[in-house]
């Protein structure tokens, strides 16, 4: 695998991260802002960015703003905000096409930093405040954000799982904020927050495709400038080790929701984190793993069934849906397959099977500049410098005996059950 040659840069309150490819036909400029999660800014947080991108001073209105993507080759902007560990992230993204295959040459980079810098740094302003309809808008599409989390039973039932076991932890918080706070968030507050957050948040922004470093570096300093600050660190809560926890939870549902909830112990960085890759894929995380295997192929429990870590925090969640009737059979095989898996009841071909699988992902995921991004960013993230080569050499290297050592780290936490009004006990 190739290394990834990522120079970073230090410029006047926040990092230039430049990806020189010749992979892509698009360069991709991603901005990143990272602050802790908190129940005071949380949704202000998940508001902000979509207001962002709604209107600028230069092109007020969101058709205005489209209209000039357009014009530029079909550029793309997409807006998003996440969690990673105990931290609230806001990214703003634009692509445009590489004017080295126009005929047309067009400084498409440059107009993208630009345009980049007129949605964070020149927004639509009024008397100290963002403009109310662009405010009002976006607030209701939150609502409908926050509300299709609830719609979705597979994607509720793993955030109350979290809300469960991460009780009392920052952690706790949904990225998208929370329903009762967002009618409170005028258009005032949240320019003041705008305000606060470019003061305080760790600032990153991602160049990535066939770029001349020098120009980027050149252009970037032009247009972006900060006042320097540090960054704050979360306050990171780790749950104390208890007896496990279950609650069940009762709504008009088809289908049974069982959410599993372990403490890792092991966080992105970590000198175990890598066998901990091995480990999940082996456990739950692809379709050849002892969950897939167990509960939905031989014993036809689940309608799906999966694991997957949350590397920041040191969790992993055991996802499945399974008849209400099933809930002692499907937690009992799942513990018997964690249970292997400290005994070592595992094979070398499962373990290369695995290994391959999660490189092949990686390889995936690395196939969009996006992509890249969020792999590189878990350094910013960690604190810890971690290249590709040493992550996909670390996994590589991970042996029998490190993957049980995992596995005996691991305790179980919270079970979750959504069942449904008829189902009783």
């Amino acid at each position: 695998m190739g290394v990834i040659s990522e120079a970073i840069k230090d410029m006047k309150g926040y990092k230039l991260h430049i990806v020189k490819s010749d992979k892509y036909k698009t360069n991709t400029m991603v901005w990143k802002m990272k602050a802790p999660l908190s129940k005071e800014s949380v949704t202000k947080r998940a508001l902000l960015p979509y207001v962002l991108q709604s209107s600028t001073a230069n092109y007020p209105s969101t058709a205005a703003l489209r209209s000039y993507l357009d014009d530029l080759y079909g550029a793309s902007m997409f807006v998003d905000v996440s969690k990673k560990g105990e931290y609230q992230i806001i990214s703003i993204s634009v692509e445009v096409a590489n004017e080295k295959f126009l005929s047309d040459q067009t400084p498409l980079l440059k107009k993208g930093l630009e345009l980049l810098a007129e949605i964070i740094k020149n927004p639509l302003i009024k008397n100290n405040a963002f403009d109310g309809e662009t405010v009002e808008k976006e607030k209701r599409t939150l609502k409908q954000r926050i509300h299709s989390v609830n719609d979705d039973k597979m994607r509720y039932s793993s955030f109350r799982l979290v809300q469960e076991m991460c009780s009392g932890e920052p952690y706790a918080l949904h990225a998208n904020g929370e329903l009762d706070q967002v009618d409170d968030i005028s258009e005032v507050s949240l320019f003041e927050y705008y305000q606060k957050a470019f003061a305080e948040d760790e600032l990153d922004l991602y160049v990535i495709g066939d770029v001349s470093p020098e120009e980027v570096e050149t252009t970037a300093a032009s247009l972006f400038e900060f006042a320097d600050r540090v960054p704050q660190d979360s306050n990171s809560l780790d749950g104390v080790r208890r007896e496990e926890k279950v609650v069940k939870e009762e709504q008009d549902v088809k289908q049974g929701k069982l959410n599993i909830g372990y403490r890792t112990h092991i966080k992105y960085g970590d000198p175990d984190y890598y066998a901990l890759q091995v480990f999940n894929g082996i456990f739950g995380g692809f379709s050849h793993s002892k969950l897939f295997h167990n509960v939905r192929e031989k014993a036809s429990l689940a309608y799906y069934v999966a694991s997957r870590l949350e590397s920041h925090k040191g969790l992993m969640m055991v996802m499945s849906g399974i008849e209400f009737k099933n809930f002692e059979l499907a937690v009992n095989i799942i513990k018997e397959q964690m249970d292997a898996m400290r005994s070592g009841d595992f094979t070398d071909e499962e373990i290369e099977q695995t290994k391959a699988v999660i490189e092949n992902q990686m390889l995936e995921t690395l196939d969009t500049a996006r992509g890249m991004v969020e792999i590189l960013y878990h350094n910013v993230v960690s604190k810890i410098n971690v290249p590709l080569d040493q992550w996909m050499k670390g996994m590589q290297e991970s042996t029998k005996d490190d993957i049980i050592a995992v596995a005996n780290k691991v305790n179980l936490d919270t079970i979750y059950f959504l069942t449904g009004m008829e189902a009783g006990e």
